[in-house]
């Protein structure tokens, strides 16, 4: 196993007896150090089964976690958790283009499902995937944290009390420069695992904060793409993905995200009356916001590390109680058609018309 997982010196404990028992599938490094260590700090859920194509790790892992053997599921047996009743959610946390396939089957074994984004690698695997859920009349939730992220939530309040006035522009850029990889060696930066690259992986962040940060659709996308030459990293994938949006309100936002330049994660919204300044924006803690303009401060609405729980607790409250799913399968679709256009638009150079569901016109 990779060095530096952080496995729990003892296994964590359930909390209630109403406790959502979920299969973690995949335990790569964000499910072992940023996900499972965080499970426990959710009031109704529990690891209750493992999936994993690595013997080794699925026993070392298993029992950090006090997993019963016989809840440890390789990816060819996956499909048996249909018969395991300790099993109500599965937590799928593969590479993206495992989504829908997992997602389906996992539907069809009759478990809830919570999913990474991206959603999948097209819009159409993400209608399939809200199909099966239909049918199978489970809960479909995409695990898109910022939206229980204090930071990112204090925003978007700010932003529909208009503390900045009307929106004119929104700036984001996520970008980091990778190390030497290969497609063979990091699964990121293999298009058919992955996508086109870093929009879907770090830029998804930047796609989302404009629209939670706007409150709109965008009407028209236009952008482009950069992939360099000789570079083994990017023999698949884009470096570079910049793209501009414009609503219906008139405001516009510019999205830049890319593997190969110096590290930027930031949202900022101007508008009439100020700016809003996220710096770090969307990271796993260390956010800093602050107005500029009228009403200038500096905001601290809490600690970042909560928006992992608050994510788990959306999910099985909604399997328990039955509550309404805020991060649903339907704004994963939304993304990926919007993803879609973005890629149309830098293909063929030319603006891309939407119509409000976010597909393309025409």
């Amino acid at each position: 196993m990779r060095r530096g997982a952080r496995l729990p010196a003892t296994p964590p404990r359930r909390k209630r007896d109403d406790s959502v028992g979920i299969a973690i599938v995949g335990l790569g490094g964000y499910a072992l150090n940023q996900i499972m260590p965080r499970i426990d700090q959710a009031e109704r859920a529990h690891i209750a089964a493992l999936v994993s194509g690595n013997p080794e790790k699925l026993a070392q892992v298993g029992d950090a976690y006090g997993v019963p053997p016989d809840a440890r599921y390789s990816y060819a047996d996956f499909d048996k958790i249909a018969a395991d009743d300790r099993i109500q959610a599965v937590y799928i946390i593969l590479p993206t283009a495992f989504h829908a396939d997992f997602t389906i089957r996992a539907f069809a074994a009759g478990k809830h499902v919570l999913c990474e984004k991206p959603m999948a690698l097209s819009s159409a695997e993400c209608e399939a995937m809200i199909a099966a859920g239909r049918r199978a009349k489970r809960t479909l939730m995409i695990a898109y944290r910022c939206h229980f992220e204090p930071y990112n939530l204090e925003a978007m309040r700010l932003m529909r009390e208009k503390a900045v006035g009307t929106i004119r522009l929104i700036r984001t850029d996520q970008s980091y420069r990778a190390g030497p990889t290969t497609p063979a060696q990091n699964w990121r930066f293999n298009r058919a695992l992955a996508g086109g690259g870093p929009l879907e992986d770090y830029g998804i962040y930047g796609l989302q904060s404009a629209l939670y940060l706007s409150g709109e659709m965008p009407d028209s996308i236009s952008a482009t793409t950069f992939q360099p030459k000789g570079d083994p990293r990017f023999t698949e994938i884009f470096a570079h993905v910049g793209s501009q949006l414009t609503f219906p309100s008139g405001a516009v936002a510019q999205l830049a995200t890319a593997y190969d330049s110096a590290g930027a994660n930031f949202a900022q919204v101007r508008g009439t009356d100020g700016t809003l300044i996220m710096d770090p924006a969307t990271g796993y803690a260390g956010q800093k916001m602050r107005i500029d303009g009228r009403g200038a401060r500096d905001f601290t609405p809490g600690d970042p590390n909560v928006q992992f729980a608050g994510q788990l607790n959306h999910f099985t409250n909604a399997i328990r109680d039955g509550t309404a799913i805020l991060t649903g399968g339907e704004m994963g679709l939304r993304d990926l058609r919007l993803i879609e256009a973005i890629y149309a638009s830098a293909r063929t150079g030319r603006t891309v018309k939407l119509m409000p569901d976010g597909r393309m016109r025409g």
